[in-house]
């Protein structure tokens, strides 16, 4: 999401391998949707770091932001018995394709280097599977995020919005300068993003009982209709060709000045860093109105399936260089994310990237650390699509925010079977 640059020191850190060299032959092919600018230098750090040590680097993009192009790829390589080497995955598609028993063991090296110490809970719930290491978290990205543009909010008043009342005040004026207020892409998943913010903004109470424990009551109850009507203001921010807009040109719309704020994850940094901006100077990070102390996470993985024993060696020198300290902070440094150890210090990391670590922290040790439900961390694939199903129709006003409550309280019933 931005141009990389490394200092020699950390350019020798990188390269310093965890494991015994791996022989040239070997390679991993890698399955991923990391395809946007900054996404893509990002992953170029981990690139470049196996290929350093021999392994090459065999590339298999599929774009899509959310990954479900990737995941219908994936199970087309697998039917045909010829899975990746490592696939970049999320959440609950982890856990499905562990119960289908295709999935490779760590172990070796996730006891050798100790993740069970460094690798927090509510990420290891996902990454291992039976007790054994089954994925290598690469980090992790919070999904309640605000990027801001800092002329438009000066322009504005200033004064970042920390309350709902304030953030439509922001936004009416922003309006009234003749800018799109809110940059957006109407994809389902972006739809499901703001939604997930929009929730936890009234309650983490309220998130927790209706997105992570599916309560029907909180699914379809009056505070849900709440939900929906704010869903509805912010549609009136939009502008009119948002339909089909693919995340990081919405970004790139702030960027530019032609629209306010833009309501994404945190890898939406890398796009504004990537061209050159700065947080506090360029563009001001600030968490969902309402949410502050509170986070909706998600974390890119890299799945392992299993794979012949000339390919283990390589397999594993990759899971360990994911692992690696200095590689968790080069990484999501460029990617805008935090590490997924905890164990990594902040000292590289913009202001962003500092307050991302510390939220983190903070919403962990007070119990409102929640997987996001946008992103494949609160519930498995058929709860998030019939999520998705019923907040996209009713942005796209099909739905009245009282139908869009009892609908979204029954397609997750009919989901859950």
């Amino acid at each position: 999401m931005r141009k990389f640059l490394m200092s020699t020191a950390a350019v020798a850190a990188l390269f310093a391998a965890p494991m015994p060299m791996a022989q040239a032959e070997e390679s991993v092919e890698v399955l991923h949707w990391w395809t946007s600018g900054g996404e893509a230098a990002a992953l170029d750090v981990l690139k470049k770091n196996l290929e350093g040590q021999g392994v090459t680097w065999k590339d298999m993009p599929v774009a899509g932001g959310g990954g479900e192009a990737a995941m219908t790829a994936l199970r087309a390589r697998v039917t045909a018995g010829d899975p990746p080497t490592a696939v970049q995955a999320l959440g609950f598609d982890i856990t499905d394709w562990a119960n289908q028993g295709v999935v490779g063991d760590l172990g070796e090296v996730a006891d050798k280097e100790g993740w069970d110490k460094v690798v927090p809970a509510a990420l290891q719930n996902f990454a291992k599977h039976d007790g054994k290491w089954i994925a290598a978290p690469v980090n992790v990205h919070s999904t309640n995020w605000v990027w801001i543009s800092k002329k438009a909010l000066d322009a504005a008043g200033g004064k970042a919005p920390e309350t709902w009342d304030e953030l439509v005040a922001v936004l009416d004026k922003m309006q009234a300068n003749g800018i799109t207020p809110l940059g957006h892409g109407g994809q389902a998943w972006q739809d499901a993003t703001i939604f997930d913010a929009v929730v936890l903004s009234l309650g983490t109470d309220f998130y927790k009982s209706s997105m992570i424990d599916l309560d029907p009551a909180a699914l379809g109850g009056d505070k849900m209709v709440e939900a929906f009507d704010r869903m509805a203001k912010l549609k009136t921010y939009v502008d009119k060709d948002f339909s089909g807009r693919d995340w990081n040109l919405a970004s790139a719309m702030v960027i530019e000045g032609k629209a306010g704020m833009q309501m994404m994850g945190d890898w939406a940094k890398g796009e504004f860093l990537k061209a050159g901006q700065k947080p506090g100077t360029d563009f001001v990070c600030i968490r969902f109105p309402g949410t502050q102390g509170a986070v909706t996470f998600n974390s890119d993985m890299f799945m392992m399936f299993k794979v012949g024993d000339d390919k283990k060696k390589a397999q594993l020198q990759m899971a360990a260089d994911i692992e690696d300290p200095a590689f968790q902070s080069s990484f999501n440094v460029v990617k805008g994310s935090v590490p997924a150890r905890t164990d990594v210090p902040d000292t590289a990391f913009d202001d962003c990237g500092k307050k991302g670590i510390k939220d983190l922290a903070e919403a962990s040790s007070g119990g409102k650390l929640f997987g996001s439900m946008a992103h494949g961390y609160a519930a498995p694939a058929a709860v998030k699509n019939a999520l998705y199903d019923v907040v996209t129709r009713h942005f796209n006003g099909e739905l009245d925010s009282k139908a869009a409550a009892k609908a979204l309280a029954e397609a997750v019933a009919a989901a859950k079977g």
